[in-house]
């Protein structure tokens, strides 16, 4: 008897006999048209891996990036039918998938492309209107604020924000670690790169500490990057509340 894990491990396994008792229209063996069958499988998952993940593909090529996903769609076949996050093990793959062992940052580049699709999707929000931070530093430092559902934070080693941008006709890299903010103020994710100190802030504000606490866990500079990031925040929309 032919399970529905025999039919998955034989459409995603190219070298698989086609499963027992599977027939075409006349009762025949099915052998050309599963070869058919999974065959458009296999170029429709490629399809939906080049759309999820922009920076990769570019990073990579086209031809490399779909030999690529060759082999992770047979490792990492669809959990869901609702294909907007599939993908997600891509960054864990990557890490150790020897051919691109040379270029250690694709992994946290792959977190970007996964982070953009979680904004995009996220659950609208209402920004604070900016005239909710007049308030006396002291309350201000001991404010809760919260942050959009899109809002989302990768931290990195590597100059993340300029490799992002070379994909799109930006400078060479530079080599400085950058870490980078994804947002959604209108109707598509934003990428920034963050000031020093900036995500450990920003993550700190979403675990619910307070303003005053999250600078302190986070040793940016208050005098400096603290504004950036504040001015920064309030730009893309990311407070909803204040209290």
């Amino acid at each position: 008897m032919t399970t529905q894990l025999d039919l998955t491990e034989a459409i995603l396994g190219s070298e698989r006999p086609v499963p027992a008792g599977l027939t075409d229209g006349q009762g025949r063996a099915a052998g050309k048209r599963f070869d058919v069958y999974r065959n458009n499988v296999a170029v429709s998952l490629t399809e939906a891996l080049v759309t999820a993940f922009p920076t990769i593909h570019g990073l990579v090529g086209d031809a490399f990036f779909r030999a690529m996903a060759g082999v992770f769609l047979r490792q990492h076949p669809p959990s869901s039918p609702l294909m907007m996050f599939y993908g997600a093990e891509m960054p864990e793959f990557l890490r150790g998938f020897d051919p691109v062992a040379h270029l250690p940052y694709l992994p946290d580049a792959a977190r970007l492309d996964l982070a953009m699709r979680h904004a995009y999707h996220a659950e609208d929000a209402t920004a604070l209107p900016h005239e909710a931070l007049n308030i006396p530093p002291e309350a201000l430092m001991g404010a809760r604020l919260r942050l959009a559902p899109a809002t989302q934070i990768i931290r990195s080693p590597y100059p993340l924000y300029d490799i992002w941008q070379l994909q799109r006709g930006g400078p060479k890299p530079g080599k400085a670690a950058q870490d980078v903010l994804i947002s959604r103020p209108a109707y598509d994710p934003v990428v920034d790169a963050l000031p020093p100190g900036a995500a450990g802030l920003l993550e700190a504000l979403q675990n619910g500490r307070t303003l005053g606490a999250a600078v302190d866990a986070s040793g940016i500079d208050p005098e400096t990057a603290l504004a950036a990031t504040i001015s920064l925040a309030l730009q893309r929309g990311l407070f909803t509340t204040l209290n």
